[in-house]
């Protein structure tokens, strides 16, 4: 990478988040609000399956028994899913609004040297573009 920035002085690199599809961004927010409300649950102590009149499972017994253990579950746990549907996996590369890598399309990641390989095709390329004289049609 050291020999491109050399090379090519100009060259900036700059990182984005890739935004998850809606449906996934709306079930993380959705987890969100729901681990706050269940560790306020767990915390206050009500037993809310009375209000439905049914009987608290044992995991509730057990939560009310071990709140802070229950408390860092549900967070963590929580916590895990939420990171799963805002995770794209992207690694998007584009070189002047053009795109010249896309892991979602190949599935897996360049090495330093075919990515540093890719820039200097992408970057030769586009300065032998530049040479060239324009035509009028």
């Amino acid at each position: 990478m050291q020999a491109l920035y050399q090379r090519y002085p100009d060259i900036r690199i700059e990182g984005e988040n890739y935004l998850p599809l809606p449906m996934y961004r709306h079930i993380a927010s959705f987890m969100s609000m729901f681990k706050l409300l269940l560790i306020g649950v767990i915390i206050v102590g009500k037993d809310p399956f009375t209000l439905f009149g049914m009987q608290a499972p044992g995991l509730w017994v057990w939560s009310q028994e071990n709140k802070i253990y229950a408390c860092m579950m549900v967070f963590f746990f929580s916590n895990m899913i939420e990171n799963q549907c805002m995770s794209t996996g992207a690694f998007e590369i584009t070189l002047n609004d053009v795109p010249v890598w896309s892991k979602l399309e190949s599935g897996h990641l360049p090495s330093m040297q075919q990515l540093v390989q890719i820039l200097e095709n992408e970057m030769k390329m586009n300065v032998h573009m530049d040479t060239l004289p324009h035509h009028r049609l």
